[in-house]
């Protein structure tokens, strides 16, 4: 029955768009309107599962008859929030902190079904571990690979960025890159869209 509600991804990352284009499900984008703030005290899977929520919630008012797709990923590491660096100054700062560390990702879901307003989600926890990094390595790094400084954690982990890692452990690999596409394709089966 919810077959005919339109599918929007309310992001406007293209890795996001990227995975969700896999699927080869039809969908179209819509950039939230949500301040991404964290809140004082809140851990790294709250904020992340705040911000998918609000994302999606953000578009309830211009789809009020669609199926809306929230995503947000925080990473956590040495008892601190690490959000998307933005700029190669901080992306280098970012990454030589974060040399040889273990980091956690939280990367929080949402499907919200604006008709009915039901509500799923699920935040997903990745955690990686970096190699031990010298400056000469983040700074060709970031050469290479410029959009790193829109990825939490400044690690494009799909692309080069997998060279700055030594190990992943997670239950869904697709989590780290923004979208828990597991997890994803079961709240859409609980609206009746089939994937396969």
């Amino acid at each position: 029955m919810n077959a005919n509600l339109p599918l929007i991804l309310g992001s406007s990352s293209v890795f996001r768009q990227a995975q969700l284009q896999r699927l080869g499900v039809s969908f179209q984008t819509a950039r939230p309107d949500f301040d991404e703030t964290p809140a004082p005290g809140e851990t790294a899977e709250q904020t992340a599962l705040r911000l998918a929520v609000g994302k999606a919630r953000s578009l309830a008012g211009k789809f009020p008859h669609a199926l809306i797709i929230g995503a947000d990923q925080v990473a956590w590491c040495n008892g601190r929030q690490l959000g998307k660096p933005m700029n190669v100054a901080n992306a280098q700062q970012m990454l030589t902190d974060l040399s040889g560390q273990r980091i956690e990702f939280y990367s929080a879901l949402c499907l919200l079904n604006t008709a009915s307003n039901g509500l799923h989600t699920h935040v997903d926890k990745t955690v990686v571990t970096m190699r031990e990094l010298d400056g000469g390595q983040i700074r060709r790094y970031l050469e290479r690979e410029p959009d790193a400084v829109y990825c939490a954690g400044a690690a494009k982990s799909e692309g080069l960025g997998a060279a700055l890692l030594e190990r992943i452990d997670s239950t869904d690999p697709n989590a780290l890159i923004g979208l828990p596409v597991f997890k994803l394709v079961a709240f859409l089966a609980a609206e009746d869209v089939e994937v396969i």
